[in-house]
């Protein structure tokens, strides 16, 4: 008989020639149960997007509710859907007055996408500044101002007009100009091995915005709702966006995300010409009610604070010789090994120790800590023995 893993290598488009081939029988809380019965702890949150973990009570009672109510009725926007309306509501109830207008997509490639469509349209201009070692998706627009060399190289020619700049340098904004339509950056670097602004870069980015007249759009779909100790990570850094892009846990596990403005900006997508920006099932009723449903009880069983003192309990119990430094805030950490540690034969080691664990794409000393931000003080500290006893063996 064909096995799971044969059909899935023959039938299964892949996106490398090395994919874990894990395969899962159930899962529930922080945990993974394979084929044979054994145990994992998720510290990936499938990249951020299981903040309240698997098969939570309160998105699965959600899920069942509005199934019953209904599915998909209308492409987007056409008809008045309760759960994307009262989502709407409850986010830009929790985000400056400049952020209250919503355009619920499906996934963190359409909201950059659409993002850049209004930044173009509304400025009149054609040209973008992004980021050296930034992730943003793998649309065509994502892809375009994606920042590394060797994975747009393989799909030239991308769009026109795109140039990146060194974060945390200051002397490429210079190279933000009256031609840029909007700058758009991660608040923390992601897959750069969650890279913090420093001395008010974030700031300076704003300034030279206000400055030239270019948007500032914010790529929050790793790092908002609440994963970093509050709502959103800019609110770390006294920034407001001119554009808000949300993804992974804003759908509270279903494939949902959603690109924020005011409404005057978001104008721009409805007329002359009208349905400047369209999708069929972006902002899924389902999808919606489960994303709300996640949030409020994020914000009503403080997660967010949860996250804050998780950080610090695993900052002081992954002390280990082969660790080099730990960056990041709450919940969203990447741990540095020293020089000469491959991060690929600890991934695997932390795998055969229960641990499902990733590296970063543009970062090859560090990987990820990144789990269900439900996680419990005692499952942080089995996670951190798992961790130690991998990094051991490394030296065996």
């Amino acid at each position: 008989m064909t096995s799971n893993r044969q059909l899935f290598l023959r039938h299964v488009a892949q996106t490398s020639g090395s994919s874990l081939q894990f395969e899962i029988e159930r899962a529930e809380g922080i945990f993974f149960y394979d084929t044979s019965g054994k145990k994992f702890i998720d510290l990936v949150s499938g990249v951020s997007v299981s903040a309240l973990g698997h098969g939570h009570p309160a998105v699965l009672q959600a899920i069942r509710s509005q199934s019953e109510q209904y599915l998909h009725t209308m492409v987007y926007g056409e008809f008045i859907q309760s759960p994307q309306v009262q989502y709407a509501r409850w986010l830009t109830d929790r985000l400056p007055s400049s952020l209250d207008n919503v355009f619920f997509v499906n996934s963190g490639s359409e909201a950059i996408d659409g993002a850049m469509k209004l930044a173009k349209r509304f400025t009149g201009r054609g040209e973008f500044r992004a980021f050296r070692k930034a992730y943003h998706g793998g649309t065509h627009g994502a892809m375009s101002i994606l920042g590394d060399e060797e994975i747009r190289s393989g799909y030239l020619p991308l769009l026109p007009g795109i140039k990146h700049l060194r974060f945390n340098c200051t002397d490429d904004l210079e190279m933000i100009d009256r031609n840029v339509a909007a700058v758009i950056v991660e608040p923390i670097q992601a897959e750069a091995g969650i890279i913090e602004p420093v001395e008010d870069f974030l700031g300076r980015v704003r300034a030279r915005c206000d400055e030239t007249g270019s948007l500032l759009i914010l790529d929050e779909i790793q790092t908002g709702m609440g994963r970093t100790g509050k709502l959103f990570s800019f609110e770390h850094y006294g920034v407001v966006p001119d554009i808000l892009c949300l993804a992974k846990s804003f759908g509270g596990g279903m494939p949902l995300g959603a690109f924020l403005s005011s409404r005057a900006v978001m104008k721009s997508l409805t007329f002359d010409p009208p349905l400047g920006h369209i999708t069929t099932f972006g902002g899924h009723p389902v999808s919606c009610a489960a994303g709300l449903a996640a949030q409020k009880y994020v914000e009503q069983k403080g997660l967010m604070e949860h996250a804050l003192r998780m950080e610090k309990r695993y900052r002081s119990g992954l002390s280990h010789r082969l660790v080099k430094a730990i960056r990041g805030r709450g919940l969203f950490l990447a741990v540095v090994l020293k020089d000469g540690v491959h991060v690929g034969k600890f991934i695997q080691a932390a795998f055969e120790n229960g641990l499902v664990i990733d590296q970063f794409l543009f970062s090859d000393d560090s990987f990820r800590i990144a789990p269900p931000m439900i996680i419990t003080e005692s499952e942080v500290d089995d996670s951190v023995r798992r961790v130690l006893k991998a990094l051991d063996s490394l030296e065996a």
